[in-house]
């Protein structure tokens, strides 16, 4: 018998209604094993998709009918005939953002420029669409922005509006060049993997890092080109996203009750559960324990 998959919850933690026309959605799986994400939508809504890491499953029709959607690719879906409830598949260290926006926001926020997008034509009007792209890195910028955002809830709808619209101009922006708004250093595709390859050394040592200097002669570039391009790619600085990572970390261990505040601050990487809590409250404005009390 297959066991069935654990549903990842929807809380304000991970669901943003910017208004009634547009809805974010931030998941990240870190456990071990499969995680599943579901929930209802209407077919006013045009859906993106942006797996910024991992692999993941659509599932459509009680599993009749799969889409696979592979690391650092998009997918827009549209169906104006009937609803398209979302049930996705995401797998161990999975990171997914999706933006459900409803078409008459899109076709006002395009109003003149209609006709360049299919499904906003007259002819179109009634027929499904999708498709699928590879996230480049204008995107991935602005994707790890949002993922990785720490605004004040005064301003964190205006700024993930904002994001949104950014992130919707690239993604729909004809230009020959995908490339224009990054900085030189950056459209340079062996730059960029030198970048992403920083990011996966982070990660893979999180408990022991390497210092700035260690890391940017690791991957052969210089100390300021570490810096300057991976706050472009990821949003953040190097130790930023590090300490963003590890709290996302934290907080799915202590959500799975397998482990305790001082196992998971071991874990980590901390050198006494002090830091880490501190590090935690910091985060989430909560200590690890009441949080681990609360879930």
């Amino acid at each position: 018998m297959v066991k069935a998959l654990e549903n990842i919850e929807l809380s304000s933690k991970n669901k943003y209604e910017i208004d009634k026309e547009l809805i974010l959605y931030k998941f990240s799986n870190l456990d071990s094993s499969n995680r599943k994400i579901s929930y209802d939508t209407s077919k006013k809504f045009i859906q993106f998709h942006f797996l910024i890491k991992g692999v993941s499953k659509f599932i459509y029709h009680e599993g009749r009918y799969t889409l696979p959607l592979k690391n650092e690719f998009s997918l827009l879906l549209y169906n104006p005939l009937i609803d398209l409830p979302v049930e996705i598949e995401l797998n161990s260290g999975s990171k997914l953002i999706s933006i459900l926006i409803s078409i008459d926001k899109l076709h006002r926020l395009f109003s003149n420029d209609y006709q360049t997008l299919p499904f906003l034509s007259e002819k179109n009007i009634n027929n499904k669409f999708y498709q699928e792209n590879p996230l480049n890195p204008s995107i991935l910028a602005v994707l790890n922005q949002l993922y990785n955002s720490n605004i004040g809830d005064n301003v964190k709808s205006l700024y993930m509006k904002g994001k949104i619209f950014e992130l919707l101009s690239i993604y729909f922006n004809k230009s020959d060049n995908p490339n224009l708004d990054l900085c030189p250093f950056l459209s340079d595709d062996n730059n960029l993997k030198k970048i992403k390859k920083a990011k996966e050394i982070l990660i893979e040592r999180m408990s022991e890092p390497p210092t700035l200097e260690k890391l940017s002669n690791e991957v052969e570039i210089s100390l300021k080109n570490l810096k300057e391009g991976f706050k472009k790619v990821y949003g953040n600085t190097v130790f930023g996203y590090l300490y963003e990572h590890k709290m996302n970390v934290a907080s799915q261990l202590l959500t799975s009750k397998n482990y305790n505040v001082n196992e998971v601050a071991l874990h980590l990487g901390y050198s006494t559960s002090s830091h880490f809590i501190n590090a935690f409250k910091n985060k989430f404005g909560t200590t690890p324990k009441r949080y681990l009390n609360s879930n």
